[in-house]
């Protein structure tokens, strides 16, 4: 089969590489054999490669955090839900990702998608709208009526909670780069779209709530934008940490957080799988819900020949993109 592999750390185009290897060995007890028709990428992806994520597997390295695609052979202990033929979104384990036309993941990381549901809108459906999930709604305890901040509005995790948040019945704020990305946040819901280009979110929106502020920020960005954020959260707010996607790790000053009365809230999602698998599956649920209601549907900004891998990857790390990037390895 092919599969795109790094044998060293570096830039997605510079690294990678696509080799024919051997099929995965048959999957033993309480895994699946998954037939890959789609990959989403992620921003992780690119820092998996670059060595700078905080698992760092053995070389080489297949990135693709998401798949989806059918099951083609179940081992001992599998769940009858999971049979053979069963459409399903999956999480690969690194370093053999998703970035390949077959992956063997373990079961529990399995969860069936509907048939209304297509491949590439249930590879786009798992990382990102579990993480803006259980940000909002576990972490956050977003309340109908609340003003919601995302900022980084058209990328994958941003659009996600932007919808999200106008399914919880908030009012939605969303930052984002550029005229185009901007309307892009407009369309998805957003009351009030902002170009951080060219206009300063803090004083935009003290002004739209009368001097309040935002009571939940959303934040996958890090760096000034975290900073900027606790100038416009409102009293008892909560400022949720999602990543740092501009590089910097930011410092929350405590004296501030005690002043405002607000929370700084840390979003490490992926840790649920260990630590509390049980919220995986119930937020699967509720996705799949949501979408069959058609509250939510990922923003699939581009659909990608399994030869374009590395240049998506690419143009994800330079924030040349809106929504997510779906490699199709059957393409």
């Amino acid at each position: 089969m092919r599969a795109w592999r790094a044998h060293e750390l570096g830039e997605p185009e510079d690294v990678l590489h696509l080799e024919e290897v051997d099929d995965p060995a048959p999957p033993g007890p309480g895994q699946v054999a998954v037939r890959v028709e789609a990959c989403a990428l992620n921003f992780p992806d690119v820092l998996l490669l670059r060595g700078q994520y905080q698992e760092r597997p053995p070389l080489p390295i297949t990135p693709g955090l998401e798949v989806a695609g059918p099951v083609e052979a179940v081992g001992e202990g599998v769940d009858p839900r999971l049979a053979a033929g069963t459409r399903v979104l999956a999480l690969p384990t690194a370093p053999q990702g998703g970035l390949a036309e077959r992956v063997v993941v373990p079961a529990r990381a399995a969860f069936g998608v509907p048939d209304s549901m297509s491949f590439e809108a249930a590879a786009a459906l798992h990382v990102t709208y579990q993480t803006s999930h259980v940000a909002l709604h576990r972490r956050a305890q977003l309340q109908r009526g609340e003003t919601l901040l995302v900022h980084a509005g058209a990328g994958g995790v941003g659009s996600s909670a932007i919808q999200l948040g106008v399914a919880a019945g908030a009012r939605v704020f969303a930052t984002s780069g550029g005229e185009d990305k901007v309307e892009v946040c407009r369309q998805l819901g957003a009351d009030l779209a902002i170009d951080y280009r060219s206009e300063d979110f803090v004083a935009l929106v003290k002004e739209a709530t009368d001097g309040r502020g935002a009571d939940v920020i959303y934040d996958p960005v890090g760096g000034d934008v975290f900073d900027r954020s606790r100038r416009c959260i409102a009293w008892e707010g909560r400022l949720l940490v999602i990543g740092f996607t501009s590089g910097r790790i930011p410092e929350a000053p405590a004296n501030h957080i005690l002043l405002k009365n607000y929370a700084v809230v840390g979003v490490h999602w992926a840790a649920y799988n260990r630590a509390n698998p049980q919220v995986i599956a119930d937020t699967h649920a509720e996705l799949v819900r949501l979408h069959a209601e058609g509250a939510v549907d990922p923003l699939i900004g581009r659909r990608v020949p399994m030869a374009d891998a590395p240049a998506a990857l690419a143009d994800l790390a330079a924030r040349r993109t809106v929504g997510k990037l779906v490699v199709l390895p059957g393409g």
